[in-house]
């Protein structure tokens, strides 16, 4: 898999992290705090090339020059999952615009279909971050990111920020958008016939939830 905008994590508390979360014992709690923890590293890493902006300031000693991001950063967490990712890039973009897509893949077919979307008229934003947990077959992300790009968000301007992707899920997408800059904690080799990635983590929506069926 041979992708210049694919960004990789490799980092001993993501793999720590993502070890825990895959264990079947590990509780809604736990894998709710391991999101978050790998959520906010992959948005420290996603916006390393964010545009900054001067200003002059005073500290108790003496005057410095200080820095802000320039771009009016807007969330897009791709419902339900996405929301467990939400906070962490909240508290690195306390400001940022919040945008729920509601997405879900149809069993037999797999297919996205949408069935919850309130974009304003015209993107407000500069820069758009996609938030899905799992990138599985990679039919939900290339919905969002139809979706965002219709808005009227280049794809130059959009990152996708997943914990986890298939091969084939994650070759998808880029095969759709290639100019995209996608983030993600690790890659799994398989994914199985019911589109499910392979050992993965299960259905991050339930396990972020609470509501595994028994």
């Amino acid at each position: 898999m041979s992708n210049t905008k694919l960004h990789v994590l490799s980092h001993p508390l993501v793999n720590a992290r993502l070890s825990q979360l895959r264990q079947t014992n590990t509780n809604s709690k736990g894998f709710r705090e391991g999101i978050h923890d790998i959520s906010l590293i992959l948005g420290i890493e996603a916006s390393r090339d964010l545009e900054e902006e001067t200003f002059e300031g005073q500290t108790p000693v003496g005057p410095f020059t200080g820095t802000t991001i320039k771009p009016k950063v807007g969330l897009t967490p791709i419902l339900r999952a996405g929301l467990g990712m939400t906070d962490a890039l909240l508290s690195l973009f306390p400001t940022a615009a919040v945008y729920h897509l509601g997405l879900y893949r149809e069993k037999v077919s797999l297919q996205p279909v949408e069935y919850y979307s309130k974009l304003p008229p015209v993107p407000p934003i500069d820069t758009c971050f996609i938030l899905d947990p799992l990138v599985a077959t990679g039919g939900t992300a290339c919905a969002a990111l139809a979706m965002i790009i219709d808005w009227g968000v280049p794809i130059s301007k959009i990152k996708l920020l997943a914990v986890l992707g298939s091969e084939e899920g994650l070759n998808h997408v880029h095969a759709e958008y290639p100019e995209l800059e996608i983030w993600v904690a690790a890659v799994d080799p398989t994914l199985t016939p019911d589109g499910l990635i392979s050992p993965g983590l299960g259905d991050t929506g339930d396990r972020l939830f609470n509501t595994i069926r028994v």
